[in-house]
């Protein structure tokens, strides 16, 4: 590939949903770390599938050349009642983090969400919007939570994420603007971005100073024209395969690549599909978009 100024990774759920756990549910974390590494890859972040045993999981990762650059973290921040539990179990997951030799921690707001949030109820079609008493409370449990990740020397970084709260280019901004900026970084995401009405470009360039962290999915614009015609939900569009591999979609990411580039961005930028690897098998799948990735023309000096 092209010399970038960032290092490249790719995450498990290519090959293991998440959100949709039938996804590649029969595949091994050994197939996966092998593939990485035949990708020549070097950085992941935590699946359902890898060990939960630290030891082996360092021994598995190091094996492999392969370093583990972060881990979800859900938390719900919006309600006060929740708070103390939850910093409680934000100390714990960076302190995993932290001994793995990772930097930044992927951190979304479940409150008012359909799918994560553990209040709500299965016969519940709608994302509750946050009020403004919860706007002040997540941005407060977000500046905590930011301020121990930097006892650890790591960066808290925020995932705009779809069917979530913090889903649209308003929601973005407002949490950027409520939030410490030495303590609550950004999780840019071209495929969240565009699925929640933004332009990722503009996101990009809007709040470069707070990203920390980079994710790297494209869309499928027919899947997302029909699934909003339809009404379906976040979970819904995963499974009629809205997110792909950069350069399989409608994202253009030559003005993306630029942007980093150009303002000489040096983090980690993960590979993401979310999509079901048996229609689109994630180690061709990822061997074609870093062939995209590498034919892109850098037309901006930094």
């Amino acid at each position: 590939m092209k010399q970038w100024p960032f290092q490249f990774g790719i995450h498990p759920i290519n090959w293991v949903g998440e959100d949709v756990q039938e996804h590649g549910d029969m595949t091994t974390y050994e197939q996966i770390l092998n593939e990485i590494q035949a990708l020549g890859l070097t950085g992941t972040e935590m699946g359902r599938k890898y060990p939960t045993d630290v030891n082996v999981l360092k021994q598995e990762l190091s094996s492999r050349g392969i370093q583990l650059v972060s881990q979800w973290k859900s938390v719900l921040f919006s309600d006060p009642a929740y708070r103390e539990t939850e910093l409680e179990a934000y100390r714990q997951h960076v302190m995993f983090l932290s001994d793995m030799g990772s930097k930044v921690i992927s951190t979304c707001e479940v409150g008012g969400s359909l799918h994560f949030d553990p209040r709500r109820t299965s016969n519940e079609s709608e994302i509750v919007a946050l009020d403004e008493a919860g706007w002040v409370s997540l941005a407060e449990g977000l500046n905590e939570a930011g301020a121990i990740a930097r006892e650890y020397g790591m960066k808290l970084t925020y995932h705009h994420h779809g069917g979530t709260v913090v889903e649209s280019p308003e929601e973005i901004d407002r949490l950027m603007e409520m939030t410490d900026p030495n303590l609550v970084y950004l999780l840019f995401d071209t495929g969240h971005a565009y699925y929640g009405g933004a332009d990722p470009l503009t996101v990009l360039r809007k709040h470069y100073c707070r990203i920390a962290y980079v994710h790297l999915k494209d869309i499928r614009q027919e899947v997302l024209d029909q699934a909003r015609a339809n009404k379906d939900n976040f979970v819904s569009c995963i499974r009629k395969g809205v997110f792909t591999v950069p350069g399989d979609g409608c994202i253009d990411f030559a003005p993306v690549f630029n942007e980093l580039f150009r303002r000489g961005y040096d983090g980690w930028a993960i590979l993401e599909g979310e999509q079901d690897p048996g229609l689109h098998p994630a180690y061709e799948y990822a061997k074609r978009s870093l062939q995209y990735i590498d034919s892109l023309n850098l037309t901006e000096s930094r």
